[in-house]
């Protein structure tokens, strides 16, 4: 597949006010994984120009991703998660209030209303996560703190309640996530996206049957945490995401990122554990059906 077959992501949206994506060409098509996979969070609704969502899908197949989940992270794009997931049974969906909105939704007033409407969303039967959830204290002051644990507490009863999985956002509060989720339990399943911890928080994650979904940000070349982190984690509790259009792999950061880009890193998460690529596809496939159930169901 040449670079002109890779479609742009879903729907145009103005990435600078959220931190953004580089905007340019995408990269070249991966070698095809021979064991299909699925992204485990992405999201369709973010990105530069318009495209066919099947048409984006239809790029990650032909690359060995079989489907996805895509994430919502507000109102608006946790109610494309829902039209999405009806419009293609290659994916399934997460539902949330990002941690970053929750204060800001807290001082209008709106953020138990909000919550109720994505509780309410999340009994759709193809909704089979709550997420992405958690807590950033990264671009979120002292003055929203508060906000954000009511949130994720919320977001965690939720999930519990439906018996979901639950997919965590945690940037810069992993001591204050793990001291909630001690407080109040944790769902039957439940996934650090985006695994950003050290091979400590690994250790816990394995201890307590927690899934870690290792991103494009395993392959930087600063990311030595992340590496040991993969080395120590449970075979069994490991998952694979793009988070598109975010965290592009190297070689190619810089580039927007999307679905089809998953063997990148799978390849590199290979070459870090010595694990050849079809064993390990085939243990990433079956612990993400393990979390989200059969996307054919």
């Amino acid at each position: 597949m040449c670079t002109d077959d890779i479609p742009r992501p879903y729907r145009p949206a103005s990435l600078a006010s959220q931190g953004g994506t580089h905007r340019g060409d995408f990269a070249p098509a991966p070698v095809m994984l021979e064991v299909p996979i699925y992204d485990n969070h992405t999201h369709f609704d973010f990105g530069d120009s318009p495209v066919e969502l099947t048409a984006a899908l239809d790029a990650a197949q032909a690359v060995g991703i079989a489907g996805a989940v895509q994430v919502g992270c507000d109102l608006e794009s946790s109610r494309f998660t829902v039209e999405a997931v009806d419009a293609d049974p290659r994916l399934l969906g997460a539902v949330a209030i990002h941690p970053n909105d929750a204060p800001e939704l807290a001082q209008q007033g709106s953020l138990d209303d909000a919550l109720v409407q994505i509780d309410a969303m999340a009994a759709h039967p193809r909704i089979r996560a709550i997420g992405e959830t958690g807590l950033d204290y990264f671009r979120t002051g002292e003055e929203g703190v508060a906000a954000q644990h009511h949130s994720f507490r919320e977001h965690l009863d939720m999930a519990k309640r439906r018996d979901l999985a639950l997919q965590i956002h945690c940037r810069d509060a992993h001591v204050d996530v793990l001291n909630i989720l001690a407080q109040v339990g944790s769902p039957s399943r439940l996934v650090f996206h985006c695994f950003s911890g050290d091979a400590e928080l690994a250790r816990i994650c394995n201890e307590n049957g927690w899934y870690m979904s290792f991103s494009g940000t395993v392959t930087f070349k600063n990311a030595k945490n992340l590496r040991e982190a993969l080395v120590v984690a449970d075979p069994a509790l490991i998952l694979a995401e793009t988070d598109a259009p975010f965290l592009t792999p190297h070689p190619f950061r810089g580039r927007p990122n999307a679905s089809y880009m998953l063997p990148y890193t799978v390849q590199s998460m290979g070459q870090i554990l010595g694990r050849e690529v079809n064993e390990l596809s085939l243990a990433i496939r079956q612990n993400t059906e393990a979390v989200y159930g059969s996307w054919a169901d």
